[in-house]
């Protein structure tokens, strides 16, 4: 049902959420390099009992593409995801699920300034109003603290991913490649596989051993994150468009909060409220206010 089709991202930004959680439970469980390898190599082998077929009689055109594809999977599925699990080790899952949320607005940032867009007014004003909601959540409410102590190790690390998924959205639109939407995540999986396979292998041998606590996590992430998600998250940007489901990021850090509270028991400060509300407000506003900032100043002129 059409109205209905809001359940698409809904559901996919759940499922973000239980991710995030996943990364701060495989925290010193499994080796970022071994989860992430683990996650593609699951991932990969499940698309392709629907997506090899066509991949392969589509081969010349993704070989067309296959430097382009190999970089999309670089930044997207190994170094995003292990400087994820890589912070999950020092950060909590709601700041980590905040700073995950300001990817809309790095990637209009990121567009202004590798692909020309101009600026908007509400880039400017949200990016401001973002930039003082992540300070003051990154310092837990005491902005003096970074000029002591400098960033905190695993919220640098979540900016640093959030950064690289943003550089892979603008990448994304740039290239625009000529390729089913399956077919170029599939073959973005196997080069990310193909990427990951060394750092995999440098990995010691208990941090990549596979047991009974990390085998659910390897799954959670390699089915439901990697597969169901992105089907979702496609699906409803069929039906709705993508701005409509990039509102739905906003919900990430409420929803991975409460799944921390009862299934990590993180308490959730004050100062993660403040600046959890503040970060998500700017990026608001740069979704809403989308006036070219020149024709503003020359308004006011």
């Amino acid at each position: 049902m059409p109205s209905l089709s809001f359940l698409y991202p809904l559901l996919a930004i759940v499922l973000w959420a239980g991710n995030v959680v996943v990364s701060r439970l495989s925290a010193h469980a499994i080796g970022p390099q071994a989860i992430t390898f683990y996650r593609l190599l699951l991932a990969a082998a499940l698309m392709s009992l629907f997506v090899a077929a066509p991949a392969w009689r589509n081969r010349a055109a993704i070989m067309a593409e296959l430097g382009r594809l190999g970089v999309l999977g670089f930044l997207a599925m190994c170094l995003f995801q292990s400087l994820s699990y890589l912070a999950a080790e020092t950060t909590t899952a709601t700041s980590m699920a905040v700073i995950t949320a300001l990817t809309p607005l790095l990637t209009v940032g990121l567009g202004a300034a590798l692909l020309g867009e101009p600026p908007t007014v509400g880039m400017a004003g949200g990016g401001a109003l973002s930039l003082a909601g992540l300070v003051w959540l990154v310092s837990g409410g005491e902005p003096a603290r970074l000029v002591d102590g400098g960033l905190h190790a695993g919220d640098g690390l979540m900016l640093l991913a959030a950064l690289a998924y943003a550089l892979y959205g603008v990448l994304l639109k740039r290239w625009s490649l000529p390729l089913p939407v399956w077919q170029s995540t599939y073959v973005q999986a196997l080069c990310a596989l193909a990427i990951m396979l060394p750092a995999f292998l440098a990995t010691p041998e208990p941090a990549r051993r596979l047991d009974a606590a990390t085998l659910p996590l390897v799954a959670y992430a390699g089915v439901c994150a990697s597969v169901v998600l992105p089907f979702l998250w496609i699906r409803g940007v069929q039906r709705l468009g993508p701005s409509r489901c990039a509102i739905f990021m906003n919900l990430l850090p409420v929803l991975t909060a409460a799944a921390a509270i009862v299934m990590l028991g993180e308490p959730v400060q004050p100062f993660h409220l403040v600046g959890g509300a503040m970060a998500l407000a700017g990026v608001a506003v740069a979704q809403m206010l989308r006036r070219p900032l020149a024709r503003a100043r020359r308004a006011e002129g």
